[in-house]
């Protein structure tokens, strides 16, 4: 799997996830709010699938394979 979210891009996902996620709780208290699990969770991992999809890299350096070690 290679990054593809860049800084900016992963500080806007995480911040609207979490506001999103936190409509389950405050506010209307519906469960549209977990729709913000999408954002958060492709900013925590800078890895978005639409990005892949689409060929789209929001970072310089994001050119590296990142490896899952045991």
């Amino acid at each position: 799997m290679s990054l593809n979210v860049g800084e900016l891009d992963r500080i806007l996902r995480v911040v609207v996830g979490l506001i999103l996620l936190s409509l389950v709780f405050v506010g209307p208290k519906t469960l549209w709010g977990l729709v913000g699990l999408l954002p958060l969770l492709t900013g925590l991992a800078r890895f978005c699938p639409a990005y892949e999809v689409a060929g789209v890299r929001t970072c310089n350096s994001c050119g590296k394979q990142v490896t899952k070690s045991d």
